[in-house]
């Protein structure tokens, strides 16, 4: 995801930008750029991929002691990566940077072009700046004010001026922020990391402030003037990176509600289901989708055979690409070949995908990194925008595919779910009293002879994901399986030392769940249920919010898993993060 740095007051303004940017690279970017104030001229350089291209373009510019300087990585959401699309974006004597998402863009963007203003990019932000300076009449403030009041989505903003050359104007609501200072310096970024060693505090902004800093930080909730609620920063970069969680994984947990915003935002509106990345013609003829994938995107994908098949009534397969590459498949013209990958390096998949291409098939990719293998190749590409994920054990990469799977299914069904798709959202909040019942449950699972997770519909494959990553980071057996096979051979493993996680829907198949957890209990299996009906009969009980739809369950669901693998492997004393002998990206069959 995008990154921000700021700042105003210090002597190596551009030293502080570039460094600030390389401490953001872990979020992932494709294009990179600065703009400076120097001597009350503005001046912006930008460039396309790695910062050691932007630092080469920099070294080319003469600048003299530049006073006050934003800059900002971008991962291309609206547009694609060039430098043109890049940030920082100029209006005539102003520039912006911006995280997140503008939704209405396109409709301030038509009303600035009727009243003669001129675009270069394709990207929502460039509409901020330009719309400040259609507002602006020698009072910044209220020009500023104006143009947040117009602005739907989510946005962190830094914006400078030759108008104002001692000031940067910001605003936060949706995307981090965070303003810091030392004595009279004043710095912006969108994590701590940059700030460390550069200011000693700093001022988290919450949503909907907004404000200036000048030699001093002025801070605005609406026309309410706040004093800012200054915290001492860490003084080590990599704990600040974690953001005072315990690990990478665990972070990524707890952003699955920031990721999924950015996932759905300008592509889940009010009026349907808009993916700028695809238009209805590239679905022309298609009959037949199949779905190839590895591990997680794999059980991702699982979850998009349902729901395509219920929603768009659209023939899905999906195929394991490591058996699907050698299985010499039947792919006819009517198919519609889908990959998935966070890394989009995925050696088995991107053959599968070489396959689909050379036998004259649609192609389409869901991925996380773009101009990867996997994004080159493709006619298509949907990105997911979860971000970097360092964990190795995938959590917010998988939400963001079954969510863009979600989305894709009612994209081809021309259906509407905007409020439950955000009402599942809302509940991979991850909740501190719940995570601290799971880390207690924890306790009971380490010592038995394996783990089967149980589920029907989508729960199977989300079964399948709880059993990956239990496994995958605690080094304990265990298998995701159809609750309803369970009496089909497995029961015969059922002893009190057999640990069962059951994903209960209220929603489907509840009664028919339940009779097959009753059997397991019958059997002296020690059993956890996750469910928002309670279940006395079992062992632990994990309680999730009564909803009427089984997405929704879905992903609290998918939390809940995450939480417990997690916790159980820390009890193991393992590094969650690096389990051993497996990798982030793999690139060899």
């Amino acid at each position: 995801m995008c990154g921000i740095v700021g700042c105003i007051g210090i002597e190596n303004v551009v030293d502080y930008l570039i460094e600030g940017l390389k401490e953001l690279e872990y979020r992932g970017y494709d294009s990179a750029g600065i703009a400076v104030l120097d001597n009350g001229e503005l001046k912006t350089i930008k460039a396309v991929g790695k910062i050691k291209n932007l630092e080469d373009k920099i070294s080319k510019v003469k600048l003299n002691k530049p006073s006050v300087g934003i800059a900002h990585t971008r991962w291309a959401t609206h547009g694609k990566p060039t430098e043109i699309n890049a940030h920082p974006h100029r209006g005539e004597f102003s520039a912006v940077v911006h995280n997140g998402i503008i939704e209405n863009y396109q409709e301030i963007k038509k009303f600035l072009q009727k009243e003669g203003v001129n675009f270069l990019s394709q990207t929502d932000t460039e509409v901020i700046v330009k719309l400040f300076e259609y507002y602006y009449n020698g009072d910044e403030v209220e020009a500023f004010q104006k143009t947040l009041e117009k602005l739907d989505g989510a946005y962190a903003i830094l914006l400078i001026s030759e108008k104002f050359p001692k000031k940067i104007l910001f605003a936060k609501k949706g995307s981090p922020l965070i303003v810091a200072k030392n004595e009279n310096k004043i710095y912006f970024a969108s994590s701590d990391a940059p700030l460390i060693g550069h200011a000693t505090t700093a001022h988290y902004l919450e949503d909907d402030e907004w404000g200036w800093v000048d030699e001093e930080i002025h801070i605005f909730k609406g026309h309410e003037k706040l004093s800012p609620r200054f915290k001492d920063l860490p003084n080590n970069k990599e704990s600040a990176k974690k953001s005072g969680f315990r690990f990478y994984m665990e972070k990524e947990i707890y952003e699955q509600y920031d990721v999924l915003k950015e996932n759905t935002l300008g592509r889940n509106t009010e009026y349907g289901i808009h993916f700028e990345e695809l238009d209805r013609e590239f679905f022309e003829g298609i009959n037949n989708i199949i779905i190839s994938a590895c591990g997680t995107s794999y059980h991702a994908g699982l979850v998009g055979k349902y729901l395509l098949e219920r929603d768009a009534k659209i023939r899905t397969n999906v195929e394991v690409a490591s058996e699907l590459r050698y299985r010499e498949p039947l792919l006819t013209k009517d198919t519609l070949f889908v990959v998935i990958s966070q890394s989009g390096e995925t050696a088995d998949t991107l053959e599968t995908l070489k396959m689909a291409k050379k036998a004259g098939l649609k192609t389409l990719a869901l991925c996380n990194v773009d101009n990867s293998s996997i994004v080159r190749e493709a006619d298509r590409t949907i990105l997911l925008r979860a971000g970097i994920e360092k964990g190795v054990a995938s959590t917010k990469a998988f939400a963001t595919q079954v969510m863009t799977l979600w989305m894709l299914s009612n994209y081809l069904a021309k259906k509407n779910e905007y409020h439950i798709i955000n009402e599942a959202i809302e509940v991979t909040k991850v909740d501190a009293t719940l995570h601290e019942k799971i880390k207690r449950l924890s306790k009971r699972y380490l010592h038995g002879h394996g783990f089967f997770y149980i589920g029907r519909d989508i729960f199977f494959p989300l079964a399948l994901e709880g059993a990956l990553k239990l496994k995958e980071i605690s080094y304990i057996h265990a298998e995701g399986y159809p609750a309803g096979e369970m009496k089909h051979g497995p029961i015969a493993l059922a002893d009190p030392d057999l640990y069962v996680v059951a994903l209960l829907s209220k929603n489907i198949l509840f009664e028919k769940t339940k009779s097959n957890i009753e059997e397991l209990v019958a059997r002296d299996a020690t059993v956890l249920t996750i469910s928002s009906e309670y279940i006395e009969m079992t062992d632990d009980f994990v309680k999730i919010n009564d909803t009427s739809h089984p997405m929704v369950e879905f992903f609290e669901m998918m939390v809940v898993t995450q939480l417990l693998a997690m916790e159980v492997a820390i009890r193991m004393g393992n590094d969650v993060d690096m389990p051993r002998n497996l990798a982030k990206s793999v690139t060899v069959e």
